[in-house]
Formats: structure tokens, sequence, C-alpha cells
């Protein structure tokens, strides 16, 4: 969670760099061979591979997804405004660069917690010059502060369509801090027409004895920046009231994937769900 300066006092976002202990975007980073990561963000990222091998495949097929979601929803959907929340640290075809590609009037506004990512995405998220492009500095659990934030209506049109991606993010969101509750306000600002995209780590697909530490872990409450693995059915929970866009919850290496390098990663090797739904 974002923590406020002390009042009176100028926070600068590099004071919030903690680099003794890991963070998701950075973690994810070094899955994807990034190099904006530090020791112990490796040494999560070791340790969770240590129990899932094939997890810098996930990665990288959860990051295929995003770029298909995106693709589908600027030209099959016509979505020309997207809220990116749990951006990452920026690399090849982000949501803008996709969206953009397709309709160069496309707006994102792009939503982190990590001040290492504020630093890299105000150099390198930039826009084309039909569209537009904004980054807030905040967490997914404070929907308010995203929604009301002077960026993001400057930006958005939330009267128009809109695209939320949710990208690997609400694993990381325990169940005690009711991330069903966010996505539903988030939802509820948008109009019809507007979408969520989403993808989740599972436990289903996984080893049995792998499987149940996950779940073991899940009861006892995850450390901050560990993963709350979900299985289909608590991942479908969050398109409640929303259509779902053909096929919809498959593996994020399936959906959609017709143009992807075949044959596609299996199902075990990802362990990670994807969907897309539109609000009617």
């Amino acid at each position: 969670m974002t923590t406020d300066a002390p009042t009176g006092a100028a926070q600068h976002p590099s004071d919030r760099i903690d680099t003794s202990v890991a963070h998701p975007a950075r973690r994810y980073n070094y899955w994807l061979g990034g190099k904006d990561n530090f020791q112990a963000d490796r040494d999560s990222g070791d340790a969770m591979a240590a129990a899932f091998p094939t997890i810098r495949t996930a990665a990288l097929e959860n990051r295929r997804f995003l770029q298909r979601a995106v693709a589908h929803l600027a030209r099959e959907a016509g979505i020309r405004q997207f809220l990116d929340i749990g951006t990452g640290i920026p690399t090849a075809n982000n949501t803008h660069e996709v969206a953009q590609a397709i309709a160069p009037d496309a707006r994102v506004v792009y939503v982190d917690n990590d001040p290492i990512v504020l630093a890299h995405a105000r150099a390198l998220l930039t826009s084309s010059t039909e569209g537009a492009t904004a980054y807030i500095d905040a967490d997914l659990r404070e929907p308010e502060k995203i929604l009301h934030h002077p960026d993001l209506r400057r930006t958005l049109d939330l009267g128009q369509p809109v695209a939320l991606m949710l990208v690997a993010i609400l694993h990381f969101v325990p169940d005690s801090d009711d991330p069903y509750a966010v996505v539903r306000r988030l939802l509820a600002e948008l109009p019809p027409g507007s979408y969520l995209a989403a993808s989740h780590a599972t436990y289903d697909l996984l080893p049995p004895p792998v499987a149940e530490e996950a779940r073991a872990a899940n009861r006892s409450g995850t450390p901050p920046g560990m993963i709350n693995l979900r299985g289909r059915d608590g991942f479908a929970g969050f398109f409640d009231g929303l259509d779902l866009v053909p096929p919809g919850v498959v593996s994020v290496a399936e959906w959609r994937a017709e143009t992807e390098p075949q044959p596609r990663p299996a199902a075990d090797e990802v362990s990670m769900y994807g969907a897309v739904g539109r609000k009617p």
C-alpha cells in the first residue's frame, strides 16, 4: 500500500524504495529477463521458481495475454480508453503501444505503487501525438484515489467505455482486503460497454503437494508481495455480472492465441487463468 509522507514533509518516490524487500513488479521484471531488480527480488523469484520451475514461462505467457487482450479490445471491441492497474516496469509492447498501433488516438492511464515503476513509466510510457498517457502512483486497494485522481479525469472520459486491465495483480490482494469489492467499485464507475481484462495465478493446475502448500499459505495469510492463488471459480467471481468474451476463462496461453507460436505451453506450465468480460 502506498505510504504517505509525514505531514509537512515532501517525500520523493525514491525514498520509498526498500531494496531489502522483494516487490512483485521487480520480481516479475527478473523473470522476464530485465535488469531493474535487486537481490531480494532475485532471491524471492528463485525461491518461487524452485517450487514452480516454469514460472518464467508463466510470466512470458501472461505478458502475451495482455498484448492480445489489448489488441482485441482496440481492434474488435473499438475501445479507445484503458485503465491499466499494476503496470509493472515497462518492457516491450506496453498497453499504450499495442493500443495506439491500432488506434493512434487511444488514451491510457497506468497505475502502480512501486517508485521504480514510477520513474520508468514517466520516462518511457510516452504517447502518440493523437492519444495520451498518464501515470498514477497508487495501490489497487485505493480505488477512490485512482478513480478521482485529477490525472485520470484529465486523460479518460468516464462517460465513454473503458477497458480495466487487471493483469497479474489480483493474486497479490488477499481475501482480507476484499479484492472482489475493489473490482466492483472500479467497474461501477465505468459505463456500459466497458471491459474487464484480468489474469490470475491458480492452484488448480499445480502438482497436489504444491497446490496444498499454496492453499495453506492462503489460509494463514501470505506475506505482503506473495501470491494468493485462487481456483477457477474464485477467479471467475471477478467477472460476476459481466458477459465473458469467448473463449471465457481459460489458460492465458490459450486465450485467443491462434496466431502465437505453436504448440502452446501446457496449462500446467503456466498455471494462470485469463479472461475478458464486457459490462452490459
